[in-house]
């Protein structure tokens, strides 16, 4: 018998062809992604450099309130030879003597907010900015969904202007209102209870932006204080403001934190011009003859003869 056959050699498995490495496409996907990252964070920063600038600022600042001393001094902005300061509550004890010392010479107090609130502090820093020499004003934030003349009565109840005191302000710039023909009805009953009764024209102060939307071409007959940071001089005409606030994170020897930087435009006389006058004097009335009977009927003269 012949001998059996040899099974069959199998032929090897082939191994099965692998995949291409891929590292290297997930790099270049995340290079690709870092780049562009970098591109938009640069225009980015370009187009708004000064807001972030602003808001690294203030962070820093925040984080290291507690070490600072109430020495620390912002320098004077150059052009203007009148500078001032506005304060609240939110500033703490103030040093007047010494904030006096660092060529402050005007101030605004808070005095009160809406219709129910009164500045903590406001009593103390308008005796002792008064006391120091500084020119002094008070000022109320208005809350624009609560009556105006609600507001006034506050402010009014509140405040003790006299002559050579500055005008009072109105602080309008919450945007928290639905209307905004309500909102300068509000507004305008404010300014006219306040001028009625202290018999001067009120300051209106905002800052640029809701003043551009909302008040512009509404309160022209009124003196405008014009909050406008990160900007070399005020976007208005400046025809149409007397106060620039330009920083509201300065540094005054005297004021342990931030506090917020005015100049105003013009002379110091000029500014001093716009305080409280005195009110015009009565004149006597004549001493009447006949014992001061005066102009009586001569019935109701007979009868106080009489």
């Amino acid at each position: 018998m012949p001998p059996p056959s040899a099974p069959p050699l199998l032929a090897a498995p082939t191994a099965a062809p692998q995949p291409a490495p891929r590292r290297g496409r997930w790099r270049r996907w995340v290079l690709a992604g870092l780049l562009l990252g970098l591109l938009g964070g640069g225009t980015y920063y370009l187009r708004h450099q000064r807001q972030l600038n602003r808001y690294a600022r203030r962070t820093w600042a925040t984080l290291t309130t507690r070490y600072l001393t109430g020495r620390e001094s912002t320098p004077l902005l150059a052009g203007y030879s009148v500078h001032g300061i506005d304060v609240s509550a939110y500033q703490g004890r103030i040093d007047w003597p010494e904030v006096a010392r660092q060529h402050v010479r005007f101030a605004f107090i808070k005095a009160s907010e809406g219709a129910t609130l009164r500045d903590a502090r406001f009593r103390r820093n308008w005796r002792e900015a008064r006391a120091a020499g500084i020119l002094s004003g008070a000022y109320h934030y208005f809350q624009p969904n609560r009556a105006g003349q609600e507001q006034a009565s506050l402010f009014i109840r509140t405040v003790p202007i006299r002559p050579g005191d500055l005008p009072p302000v109105l602080d309008v710039e919450a945007p928290r209102f639905h209307d905004v023909a309500e909102m300068r009805r509000a507004v305008r009953a404010w300014l006219g209870a306040v001028e009625a009764h202290y018999g001067v024209k009120p300051i209106l102060y905002s800052n640029y932006t809701f003043y551009r939307h909302y008040l512009a071409g509404h309160f022209d007959d009124y003196p405008l204080w014009l909050a406008h940071y990160e900007v070399a001089r005020p976007a208005l005409p400046a025809e149409r403001w007397i106060i620039w606030q330009h920083s509201d994170e300065a540094y005054v020897p005297g004021i342990r934190g931030a506090v917020d930087f005015n100049v105003f435009q013009g002379s110091y006389a000029a500014l001093q011009a716009l305080r409280v006058a005195p009110q015009p004097a009565v004149a006597p009335k004549k001493a009447s003859p006949a014992g001061g009977l005066g102009k009586l009927p001569a019935g109701e003269a007979e009868v106080v003869r009489r």
